[in-house]
C-alpha cells in the first residue's frame, strides 16, 4: 500500500486556534516577558525620575555592593534553611500521609481525613497567619495552656523568638501542603500490584514488612523523581508565609531572599539593589532547574523539558 502523503497545515486553517491561544500569549508577554527588561535596574544607578534610558550604568558595582553587605550572607543562609527544611519535611510527611491512608480501613473515613488534610492547602497565608499570631502570641492559646499545665513559668512569644521562628516556619508550611502533597505518592501507591501483598501474607509477612519491603520500593521512583524535582525550589522560601508572620524582631533568622527584595525595593527605594539580588536569585534558580530536569532524567528516567 502506497503511503498516504501528509497534509501540509497551513496558517488558514488553523488560525482560530492561534486566536484561540492569543489571549493566554498576551497575558505571558505581559507579566512575564516585559518584566525582564526591568533587570536592567540591577547594572544601573536606577533613579525613577530619570527612568530606564537615564539613570546611570554603573556595570557590577550593585553586585559588588551587595556582597559587601552583612546582610547578605544572612538571607541566603536563611532562605537554604528554610527552604531546604520545608522540601524535606514536607517529603516525608507525604509519604508517611500516603502511606498510612493507604493501609487505614473504611472507605469513607479515609476520603474524609484525605479531605480535611487536604483543604488547608487552598488557605490564603493572609488568613492563616492571623490565626498562627493568635495561637502563638504571648497571651494565646498555647502560652495559655502551658501556663496552667505549669509547664513553662512565663509566656513565650514564639514568632518573636530568633531560635524558634525558623522552625514554626517550616513546621507551618508542612502542616498546610502534606495533605497536598501526598496526592501523588497516593496515586503511585495505587498502582503497586496487589499479588505481592498476597504472596508476603502467605509468606507470613507482618504490615510493616509489607510497607518496608513492598510499599516504600513501589513509590521509590516516584519519592525521587519528587525529590529532585525540588530541587529548583531551593531558593524559593514563601514569600507570602515569611511575610505574614515575621516582624523586625527576628530579621536575623526570618529574613529571607523574597522579603529582602521586597523591603529594598518598596520600603527603602534601593530598586538597584534590589534588582541585583533577585537577578542573582533567578540565574542560581535556573541552573538548580537545569540540575533537576539532569537528576530527574539520570535517577528517575523522566524529564521536565
Amino acid at each position: 500500500m502506497k503511503k498516504e502523503k501528509k497534509k501540509k497545515v497551513s496558517f488558514a486553517r488553523t488560525w482560530p486556534l492561534h486566536l484561540m491561544l492569543l489571549p493566554g500569549v498576551l497575558v505571558l508577554f505581559v507579566y512575564t516577558i516585559l518584566p525582564l527588561l526591568g533587570n536592567v535596574m540591577a547594572f544601573q544607578n536606577f533613579q525613577p525620575i530619570l527612568g530606564f534610558f537615564k539613570s546611570k550604568w554603573v556595570g557590577l558595582d550593585n553586585f559588588k555592593y551587595m556582597f559587601m553587605l552583612p546582610d547578605t550572607f544572612n538571607i541566603f543562609r536563611n532562605t537554604l534553611i528554610i527552604a531546604v527544611g520545608k522540601i524535606i519535611f514536607n517529603l516525608v510527611m507525604s509519604v508517611f500521609f500516603a502511606v498510612l491512608l493507604y493501609e487505614m480501613g473504611g472507605k469513607h473515613f479515609k476520603k474524609m481525613t484525605q479531605t480535611i488534610c487536604f483543604l488547608p492547602h487552598f488557605l490564603s497565608w493572609v488568613i492563616l497567619a492571623m490565626i498562627f499570631r493568635d495561637l502563638l502570641d504571648g497571651s494565646g492559646i498555647i502560652n495559655t495552656v502551658l501556663l496552667k499545665l505549669g509547664m513553662i513559668e512565663e509566656a513565650i512569644v514564639f514568632l518573636g523568638s530568633n531560635s524558634l521562628f525558623q522552625g514554626i516556619i517550616v513546621s507551618t508550611d508542612v502542616w498546610k501542603e502534606f495533605g497536598y502533597g501526598a496526592i501523588i505518592f497516593i496515586a503511585a501507591l495505587a498502582g503497586i500490584n496487589q499479588e505481592l501483598y498476597e504472596a508476603a501474607s502467605i509468606d507470613g509477612a507482618s504490615r510493616l514488612q509489607k510497607i518496608w519491603n513492598i510499599t516504600l520500593p513501589g513509590i521509590k521512583v516516584t519519592v525521587v523523581l519528587v525529590a529532585t524535582l525540588n530541587i529548583a525550589n531551593v531558593l524559593n522560601a514563601g514569600f507570602d508565609q515569611v511575610y505574614n508572620l515575621y516582624s523586625p524582631i527576628v530579621y536575623e533568622t526570618g529574613d529571607i531572599i523574597d522579603t529582602y527584595v521586597y523591603r529594598m525595593s518598596f520600603e527603602s527605594a534601593q530598586y538597584s539593589l534590589a534588582t541585583a539580588i533577585g537577578l542573582l536569585k533567578s540565574v542560581v534558580s535556573f541552573v538548580l532547574i537545569v540540575l533537576s530536569n539532569y537528576l530527574a532524567k539520570r535517577f528517575a528516567n523522566y524529564r521536565i523539558f
